[in-house]
């Protein structure tokens, strides 16, 4: 479904459920962004303490995995849901962003480092 699914139609299923429920009052930046950061945490408490062996077999648990795409789902939803209210290019601003990390991380330089940044 990914390869059929375009931002702006993401974008827009959002923006029709939000208006449908008059949420637009509740979803400034402000909140929304708490809400990013929530819904962010949640999906990292499923790994917390696990290791990797834990993890791969997490992500073989039908339900266990699906509470973790539950938790993706909820983060995607708030990201776009702050692009769509304030007029963000998702697509742009990550090329951009992209960009500068070329930049900032040339492949001859960062290329299997585990490196700080700063050394970098």
């Amino acid at each position: 479904m990914d390869q059929e699914t375009n931002i702006h139609e993401l974008k827009e299923k959002i923006k029709k459920f939000c208006e449908d429920r008059d949420w637009d009052q509740f979803h400034s930046a402000k909140e929304l962004t708490i809400a990013l950061i929530i819904e962010t945490a949640e999906l990292l408490e499923h790994f917390r303490w696990k290791s990797e062996k834990e993890v791969k077999e997490m992500f073989e648990n039908k339900a266990k995995k699906e509470g973790i795409e539950d938790e993706m789902a909820d983060v995607l939803y708030f990201l776009i849901r702050i692009a769509q209210r304030y007029n963000i290019d998702l697509s742009e601003v990550l090329d951009r962003k992209m960009n500068k990390n070329e930049q900032k991380y040339p492949v001859e330089k960062a290329r299997g480092s585990n490196k700080k940044y700063t050394e970098l």
